[in-house]
């Protein structure tokens, strides 16, 4: 597979929804993680990001013009002990209660498909990090219709074990924008990291569509003790 350009995905793709990112940085020294928002509503585009423990969750900008939160507002980040679980809606909870009850990644979305939001059926995109003595690997999972039948679910995990330094994955909701959205297609797309969470950060940042991005995440866990740096981006301000 060919490594793209994470400044180009975003760039050429006015709307790719929300996306994740799970990497390696290139000096080997820092497992990745990305997780933005965008929206094309006013009631989606009326969110920030706030730390909350070791995550972070949505936050209505404006609480006055919350029409409905069901599917905007929820916990894109957690910590279960060494791992970090990185996802687009209220799945990250069915993960971390899953996990802490010894079920794996992919179990613990057994129970979950895509979210309930006709006629686009948003995919629900999931990560796991884990970071345990130096070592690090990831998975990514999304839970999509079967090409916008909403009868049946499709459910796809990828799972990377000792990642190459300076590759990282990519997964999002939407092809590109449309109506109804285009559901994301194929496996993770192989991306380019960076060893500056800053420089990661901004460049992200600066490639998103500037109408339609609403908020970044972006963490860096040192794989030799687990200790980490996190950044938060909102439009809104």
């Amino acid at each position: 597979m060919k490594k793209l350009s994470i400044a180009n995905e975003l760039s050429n793709n006015a709307y790719p929804g929300r996306g994740i990112i799970i990497g390696k940085s290139p000096n080997g020294k820092f497992a990745v993680t990305g997780y933005f928002i965008m929206g094309r509503s006013s009631n989606s585009r009326n969110r920030v990001f706030v730390e909350d423990g070791e995550g972070i969750r949505t936050k209505a900008f404006d609480e006055s013009k919350l029409e409905d939160p069901s599917l905007i507002i929820y916990a894109p980040v957690r910590v279960l002990g060494n791992k970090t679980i990185v996802t687009n809606g209220d799945q990250t909870d069915t993960i971390y209660e899953g996990m802490d009850k010894q079920q794996t990644f992919e179990q613990s979305l057994r129970c979950r498909e895509f979210e309930p939001d006709g006629p686009n059926f948003t995919p629900r995109i999931s990560g796991i990090m884990h970071i345990d003595n130096g070592s690090f690997n990831y998975a990514m999972s999304i839970l999509k219709s079967n090409n916008g039948n909403s009868e049946a679910c499709n459910r796809y995990t990828f799972a990377y074990e000792n990642p190459v330094s300076g590759e990282g994955h990519f997964i999002h909701t939407y092809m590109q924008d449309g109506n109804p959205l285009p559901s994301f297609e194929g496996e993770p797309k192989l991306i380019d990291t960076c060893d500056d969470i800053d420089e990661y950060t901004k460049l992200l940042w600066d490639n998103l569509n500037e109408d339609n991005k609403v908020s970044l995440f972006v963490r860096y866990i040192n794989i030799a003790d687990g200790t980490y740096e996190s950044r938060i981006v909102n439009k809104n301000k």
